[in-house]
């Protein structure tokens, strides 16, 4: 599973220690910068580092920005720097970032720029898997909270500059997660891919001969009927449900549970026909049509996939297509 231990629950912890703390932030790029936007570096007051906003290039000076920023707390004016570096700043360029990247970087001692309760409510927003936007103007240093803000920042799990040119959002996703029902040949391909993309897999299926971890080493198996395996599980906006049992015994239990959930993605295998008998089910067990339409079936996108490991390829990229794109 996820490490859910990110640079916002590291800043905390060591400001609870007694730490003077700052972090930092990339909030914009150019070029070919080594870190994406949102990227973070937390820096104690010993120079102790934890993250990275460079892959190594600036690293250096900005630790010694932030050193100055938490000793600088109780000036005038904004308690945060907005660092820039890039192949013209003599200064990134001592540090190695000759390769033609720019990088700009906000650096936030905790307690005065970045207020420890916004802080505690950030992580707890994450621990509670509650997508969040951390939002802070630039030039004045405001800062909030959002959820229900930035809709397409969320979807493309895209952190940025506001067109004002003022604004920077930091999108603070759940990590992703793949609920599996049915422990078959195609999701051992599939569990194997979607940990390459990001995905946190939990396979579910009361078969004990399917379900052994001599067919998932080290995966999450759950041997609970798919119903109730699904719903401990938990299923939200940042999982997608595949279910590929072939067997309505197992698929149908879970399906029930994944309409009715914020799942952004539901994927059943099967062929047409298949699909229209199981609507058929669906439909006397009391889903809508709206629900019922939610269901990506045949599951994947069609490629022409032959064999189970083109199959999770497709399944997969349609997974990646509703999640960037929408369904």
């Amino acid at each position: 599973m996820h490490d859910l231990t990110g640079a916002p629950e590291t800043a905390l912890a060591w400001h609870k220690a007694g730490r003077k703390v700052a972090l930092a932030t990339v909030v914009e790029t150019w070029g070919s910068a080594p870190r994406r936007t949102g990227a973070q570096l937390v820096i104690a007051e010993d120079g102790e580092m934890q993250g990275s906003v460079s892959g190594g290039c600036v690293e250096g000076a900005v630790v010694l920005e932030a050193l100055e920023a938490m000793e600088d707390h109780l000036s005038e004016g904004p308690s945060h720097k907005l660092l820039t570096y890039g192949v013209s700043d003599d200064d990134a360029f001592a540090v190695g970032l000759a390769c033609g990247g720019t990088i700009r970087v906000l650096v936030e001692p905790i307690g005065s720029a970045l207020l420890v309760d916004m802080l505690s409510e950030l992580v707890a927003a994450r621990a509670a898997r509650t997508p969040v936007a951390y939002e802070v103007n630039l030039e004045t240093g405001a800062r909030a909270l959002r959820e229900d803000s930035y809709p397409d920042r969320f979807r493309l799990d895209r952190s940025g500059v506001e067109e004002d040119g003022a604004t920077f959002v930091a999108v603070h996703n759940p990590p992703l997660r793949l609920v599996i029902v049915g422990a078959v040949h195609i999701a051992q391909h599939l569990t194997q891919m979607a940990r390459a993309a990001g995905y946190d897999p939990v396979i579910i299926d009361p078969r004990p001969a399917f379900a052994s971890l001599e067919r998932f080493p080290g995966e999450t198996l759950l041997d609970d009927w798919p119903d109730a395996a699904v719903e401990a599980a938990g299923l939200d906006t940042r999982t997608a449900l595949v279910l590929l049992t072939h067997d309505p015994k197992l698929d149908d239990p879970a399906l029930l549970k994944g309409l009715a959930s914020d799942a952004f993605y539901i994927g059943a295998l099967g062929s047409t026909r298949t699909h229209a008998k199981r609507v058929q089910r669906l439909t006397e067990a009391g889903m809508t049509e709206a629900q019922i339409a939610r269901i990506h079936a045949p599951v994947g996108l069609d490629i022409g996939a032959s064999g189970p490991a083109e199959i999770a390829v497709s399944i997969l990229a349609e997974m990646t297509r509703v999640l960037r794109k929408g369904a």
